[in-house]
């Protein structure tokens, strides 16, 4: 006879799995907050909301992610906890979307760069409020500097402009999320295979160079 899960055994499995992901999730960022160990845990703050929404469904996923805004929020207090939120958060529930449906890695990873991009913006506009200073402008004015600085020593006659500082240091940040969602795609590839809720398949070059099948 093969064996029959209750539903209330159903939805009990599914609350501990959320709360124990959403815990892992915040310990994760915790940990990383305090003990900064360079990019390393950083690939791992949005899986475990991805893991959910590949076992349990967007519901799920969530709820983890909101469960984890508020235990952060208590131990470390609302503004580090939004900062999880987005992007982290948000992108692990976006990405454990596309690839419940199967999306290409191209469509994952390009979505979620522009998420990972959005959430930089969104926290330097949250400092900027917090400090009473625009951080943005600050950083590009100081960077336009630096690089006026470099021109005169190179002996090179143009002259930087603010706006063309402004637009390279956009394209650095898509360009680094981008680089960044590519790495996260791989870490999940590896990890959630084993935990028998696997990705789609990479490009067939990416296989060839990983020699994964």
């Amino acid at each position: 006879m093969s064996h029959q899960v209750s539903p209330n055994h159903h939805n009990a499995l599914i609350l501990v799995e959320t709360a124990f992901l959403a815990s892992a999730a915040s310990l994760i960022w915790f940990v990383n907050y305090y003990f900064p160990m360079g990019p390393v845990l950083r690939l791992f703050f949005s899986l475990p909301m991805a893991l959910l929404y590949l076992r349990w469904g967007k519901r799920a996923s969530v709820m983890g992610a909101v469960a984890s805004f508020l235990l952060l929020s208590v131990l470390m207090g609302p503004t580090r906890s939004i900062v999880f939120l987005v992007p982290y958060g948000w992108l692990g529930v976006v990405l454990g979307g596309m690839w419940k449906r199967g999306k290409p890695w191209w469509m994952s990873i390009t979505t979620g760069s522009v998420i990972v991009a959005i959430g930089f913006f969104f926290k330097y506009w949250l400092l900027s409020i917090l400090l009473g200073r625009d951080l943005w402008a600050y950083g590009t004015v100081q960077i336009t500097s630096l690089a006026e600085w470099i021109f005169i020593k190179l002996g090179i006659l143009a002259q930087p402009s603010l706006m063309f500082v402004q637009a390279i240091a956009v394209l650095m940040i898509f360009i680094n999320s981008f680089v960044y969602l590519f790495v996260v795609h791989l870490v999940a590839l590896l990890l959630l295979d084993r935990l028998n809720s696997p990705i789609p398949r990479p490009p067939k070059w990416v296989q060839v160079l990983l020699d994964y099948e």
